[in-house]
């Protein structure tokens, strides 16, 4: 099965060096200018988009492919970061929080639970589609981790985030 993973455009807190989490935060005009080129510049026939149930993640999508059915499942979300959910980017360190979880919030082995009961839910019933995936970092990282196998140490250090290596686009294999 082919996924086509997208992240969401950019949100205020983005743009203030914050990080969101489970926070519901709306896409700034860079974001919604974004999610509209995404759309354009994707040469993708989806039968189906997932999304998280994120507004940031809704907006992104709906941006892009306004046409496209689109299906909302919270086990995309991004990490629950607890009480760090919407405060300074450099709380968030991933590292120190693989098994153990974010005071309040969840682990990333949490959110790799999450996403092996999603990829199993779309081997269910949506193994013959075409699949786009809008949602956000620790998700896509989880996905790393388990299509390449990879350790979570590995998929952090290799995040494309780190070397603002944006594309339009991931594609992984089920």
């Amino acid at each position: 099965m082919d996924i086509m993973y997208f992240v969401h455009g950019t949100t205020f807190d983005n743009a203030e060096s914050k990080c969101s989490g489970w926070k519901q935060v709306e896409l700034n005009e860079l974001g919604k200018e974004q999610a509209i080129k995404l759309g354009k510049n994707t040469e993708y026939d989806f039968d189906v988009i997932f999304t998280s149930d994120l507004v940031r993640a809704i907006d992104s999508s709906n941006l892009a492919w306004p046409e496209i059915d689109k299906i909302t499942d919270k086990r995309l979300r991004e990490c629950n970061y607890g009480k760090y959910d919407g405060q300074d980017k450099k709380l968030v360190v991933y590292e120190e929080h693989i098994e153990n979880p974010f005071p309040n919030g969840e682990s990333l082995k949490d959110v790799e639970r999450r996403m092996y009961s999603f990829i199993n839910y779309l081997k269910e019933d949506f193994y013959d589609k075409k699949i786009g995936i809008v949602s956000h970092r620790a998700p896509q990282l989880a996905l790393e981790v388990i299509t390449k196998k990879i350790s979570w140490e590995e998929a952090i250090e290799n995040d494309w985030r780190k070397t603002k290596a944006w594309q339009p686009g991931w594609k992984y294999i089920i």
